[in-house]
């Protein structure tokens, strides 16, 4: 029986436990065994090591006993350690405050994934409250890149995707509330993909539509397309519980990673026309368009055509991101009797208290005229949409930097705002539309590179299409540490 599974698909995974070729027991053990060889990363911060060896045993004996299994039967996933969690096991936010904080409850992306036959095996690192594009908090410091230890691995979920391009587990889960799957995805060379608003419910309380402005996402880190593939098969459809949430039109995302292209038209806007980007991020992004061409897909050079100004479009995501935060330290001092501000500004990352801070000066009418703004950006999307069936860009404006910083101050030596100007991911959180990050290449120094392509809303088939058929002739899994 194999036991050895680096690097091994969620998909395939399954599939070999279904058969019998491999024991969820030998594919749990090897995950802890890969957890701590991996130790210097700093990617989990909680493990279920007695629950999880406990549930494989109880895996294996269903396959043994013949019984019928889920898709994901006895495979290890990751939860992230922000807004995806299980009861009993502690969820900290990041955040000194929240150090001992256990939920009583568990998501519903985790139910699914759980009936569906998954092993949760710990959490993942993340930012404080999931703040920045690094992963660092004062709880349990910075998150390494598997490619080099001594780099960025992205955030906000960071601490996934390192522990995906480790491999360390196939699946862990992300959320995106400014490009928190897809910046991690394109730091750390593997597949992120930020759903339709709406798409994959989230039961969060006590503020159920705290989602909408700006729109927040759930979502995983993968090795592979089919992986993301099949978890939106397994997660997404409506929920009682989210209001938000919308009906599950029973797509066979799985199937989409199948087929053909060659009836795809995508425009091609490397910078979407105002963001600054480093020449070997430009060149890496376009070996992708000779790939989809390759695959027959017909790209075209088009830049959105953006009616409210660069610098309305940020200021609209720093209000909504802000007055979210805001908000939740609201919420939290109301329900866990924590107030951050005033009683734990030391223990906190200073950005963040920076950034809630702006969140309690916005006023109502700010917020919502923020909407008028997101309403113009997805306006100039979408039209964009209406001739093309996607849209590629690149992810990030940079190569991964040193971990701990904000971000970088220049980006061809141009000075930036370091917190969102290289991140060409956040106008798809001010419009909701889906957006995935795919391994590009490696820049010069060995470091990933992503590519972003955007879809209409509830367009994954067709994103899940053209990012299998790169992934096909682009194989990215070689490239892994």
């Amino acid at each position: 029986m194999t036991t050895e599974t680096t690097h091994v698909s969620a998909t395939q995974l399954a599939a070999e436990i279904r058969r019998g070729e491999r024991s969820p027991i030998d594919a749990v053990d090897a995950v802890f065994e890969r957890i701590e060889r991996n130790d210097d990363l700093n990617a989990f911060v909680q493990l279920r090591e007695a629950e999880a060896r406990e549930e494989a045993a109880e895996a294996a004996q269903a396959i043994e006993n013949g019984e019928p299994v889920g898709p994901l039967h006895g495979v290890p996933i990751a939860l992230k350690d922000l807004d995806s969690f299980i009861e009993g096991m502690p969820c900290t936010y990041g955040s000194k405050p929240f150090a001992d904080h256990v939920p009583d409850r568990t998501t519903v992306i985790v139910e699914r994934l759980l009936d569906a036959g998954a092993i949760v095996v710990g959490s993942t690192n993340t930012p404080e409250f999931g703040h920045k594009g690094d992963t660092t908090n004062p709880l349990f410091g910075a998150t390494g890149n598997p490619f080099d230890p001594s780099k960025t691995a992205g955030g906000s979920s960071g601490g996934s995707a390192a522990a995906v391009a480790a491999g360390m587990v196939p699946i862990a889960l992300g959320s995106d509330a400014g490009g928190s799957i897809r910046i991690p995805a394109s730091a750390c060379g593997v597949y992120g993909l930020k759903p339709t608003a709406g798409l994959v419910p989230e039961d969060s309380r006590p503020d159920a539509l705290e989602s909408a402005a700006p729109f927040i996402c759930l979502g995983g880190l993968t090795t592979t397309v089919a992986d993301t593939a099949l978890l939106l098969d397994i997660v997404a459809g409506d929920h009682p519980r989210d209001p938000l949430s919308v009906p599950d039109e029973r797509l066979d995302y799985l199937a989409a990673t199948n087929r053909a292209i060659d009836d795809l038209s995508i425009a091609y806007s490397p910078d979407f026309g105002v963001f600054p980007l480093e020449d070997e991020v430009a060149a890496r992004v376009d070996t992708v368009v000779d790939t989809l061409e390759r695959a027959g897909a017909t790209v075209e050079r088009t830049d959105p055509d953006f009616e409210p100004s660069f610098d309305e479009m940020m200021e609209a995501e720093y209000v909504t991101f802000e007055t979210v935060l805001a908000s939740t330290a609201e919420s939290l001092e109301r329900r866990e009797g924590v107030d951050l501000l005033p009683d734990h500004r030391e223990d906190l990352s200073p950005k963040l208290v920076q950034l809630m801070e702006n969140g309690y000066d916005h006023s109502a009418v700010a917020f919502k005229q923020a909407d008028v703004v997101r309403t113009a950006t997805y306006d100039a999307i979408q039209n964009v949409l209406d001739d093309h069936d996607l849209l590629l860009t690149a992810t990030l404006g940079v190569p991964p930097f040193e971990k701990g910083r904000l971000g970088p101050e220049t980006v061809n030596g141009e000075p930036i705002d370091p917190h969102m100007e290289w991140l060409l991911t956040w106008p798809l959180n001010l419009t909701g539309q889906p957006a995935a990050s795919v391994p590009a290449g490696l820049s010069d120094d060995g470091l990933p590179i992503g590519a972003q392509l955007v879809g209409p809303r509830f367009g994954e088939e067709e994103l899940l299409a053209a990012s299998a058929a790169i992934e096909r002739r682009q194989p990215w899994v070689d490239d892994l540490p």
